[in-house]
């Protein structure tokens, strides 16, 4: 699975640029509700699992050797054959990983089964994520290669069998270096540690990469990008598309 080979080469850095973020955090364990025990799918290093936590699932090896000790024990497996049995939890939950699954129909399958009572899912929608800066203005190519794995978020909620949909707004001082997390921080997306960590970036050869952000590293120099997006640079946070999914069983 692609995402495997992914995670297995951004892993290394991932711990350390990929720190949860408490407000983020705060609205994940929220949408778990009153969930007693909770299997994290597509878990990585185990950012935002919530205490009640019983069992991660993660297929890359790189990513569960960076688990903190104390956490959760992890499975070696796939979101799309998890070998657990039937309602294993009450709440089964996916954060930024269902773009990675080589079988999306399978992955949710297998959420529903495991999970007595709710899934929750961290994802994305591709319409409004396209439409971030940095991708729409200095990386279009990377953006449409982020296409070819984008889930519609309609489409989970019709997998889901139905869901509520609720925005996360990403403050402007994230500490979880996901891909819009530096959106009022643009000179973090020219350090290569800060790339290193994003999926986006790992899986997009430099040749695609350099000239955008060339002419980024350019504009911030000159003032060009602090006065076409003079209209960030007191907002708080920012809705760049990023959504919880919260299906009740």
């Amino acid at each position: 699975m692609h995402g495997v080979a992914t995670y297995n080469s951004i892993g290394a850095t991932y711990a350390d640029t990929r720190r949860p973020d408490p407000r983020i955090a705060a609205r994940i364990h929220q949408a778990l509700g009153g969930a007693a025990t909770v299997i994290n799918v597509g878990a990585g290093t185990g950012s935002y699992e919530p205490p009640q936590t019983v069992l991660a699932v993660e297929p890359s090896s790189v990513m569960t050797a960076q688990r903190p000790a104390g956490s959760a024990p992890a499975l070696e497996a796939s979101a799309e054959s998890i070998p657990l049995a039937d309602d294993s939890a009450d709440a089964a939950m996916a954060l930024l990983t269902v773009h990675h699954w080589s079988d999306l129909e399978a992955g949710i399958g297998e959420l529903h089964r495991i999970a007595r009572q709710r899934i929750v899912i961290l994802t994305f929608d591709p319409d409004i994520n396209r439409r971030f800066w940095l991708l729409e203005e200095y990386l279009p190519e990377a953006a449409a290669l982020d296409d070819t794995r984008a889930v519609a978020v309609e489409r989970l909620v019709t997998l889901l069998g139905g869901a509520s949909i609720e925005t996360v707004p990403i403050p402007h001082d994230c500490t979880d270096g996901f891909l819009a997390a530096f959106w009022r921080r643009p000179e973090a997306y020219l350090d290569p540690e800060v790339r290193a960590g994003i999926s986006l970036f790992a899986q997009t050869g430099d040749e695609v990469l350099q000239p955008g952000l060339a002419r980024l590293s350019d504009d911030l120099a000159s003032g060009r990008w602090h006065q076409h997006h003079a209209d960030l640079l007191d907002r708080e946070a920012l809705d760049a598309g990023y959504r919880i999914l919260v299906a009740d069983l």
